[in-house]
C-alpha cells in the first residue's frame, strides 16, 4: 500500500504508554449550498469505503493488550466532544511486526471534522512496539489479519 503524508496518522509511532496518533486528519468543514439555510451534513464512513490501514511495524513487549480506537471530533485538539467510532483490542501475542488490523475502513458515524487514532495500553507500558497507520487507496493483506 502507498501512504500519503497528508492522510498518515502514525508513522512508525512508538507506543510506550497510552497515546493518540501523531497526526490528525482534517476531513474539512461542510459547506452551505446555494439557497440552503444550513451546511450540508456529512458522514465520511457511509457510501464508498474510506480505507484505513493499521500495521504493527515493530513487535510490542510487556503489555497485556493494546486497544486501538478510531475517533472523530469537531475540534482539532480533541478537547471535548470526542466520538469513538470503533475499538479493536489486540493481545500481546498478536502485536508482532507485519500484522494488520481488522479495522479496514472508517466506519459509519464519522460525521465530525477531525479524525485520529487513540492507543490504549493495558498492563505494563511497553518498551518496544511501533504502529504505522493512515488512509490508503488499498491494502495488501496477503490473507493475514489479526
Amino acid at each position: 500500500m502507498i501512504f500519503d503524508k497528508t492522510t498518515l496518522l502514525s508513522d512508525a509511532q512508538a507506543i510506550t504508554a497510552d497515546a493518540v496518533s501523531t497526526n490528525v486528519i482534517d476531513l474539512l468543514a461542510t459547506g452551505t449550498v446555494y439557497g440552503a439555510a444550513a451546511p450540508l451534513t456529512k458522514d465520511v464512513g457511509k457510501g464508498q469505503a474510506l480505507k484505513l490501514h493499521i500495521q504493527v511495524v515493530e513487535a510490542f513487549n510487556t503489555l497485556t493488550s493494546l486497544g486501538i480506537q478510531v475517533q472523530v471530533c469537531a475540534v482539532e485538539n480533541f478537547g471535548s466532544g470526542v466520538k469513538t467510532l470503533v475499538t479493536e483490542t489486540l493481545a500481546l501475542a498478536d502485536l508482532v511486526a507485519g500484522k494488520t488490523s481488522n479495522i479496514l475502513a472508517v466506519p459509519a458515524g464519522a460525521d465530525l471534522r477531525y479524525l485520529r487514532l487513540n492507543y490504549d495500553v493495558t498492563g505494563t507500558n511497553p518498551t518496544t512496539g511501533k504502529i504505522t497507520a493512515g488512509l490508503v487507496m488499498g491494502s495488501q493483506t496477503n490473507g493475514v489479519d489479526f
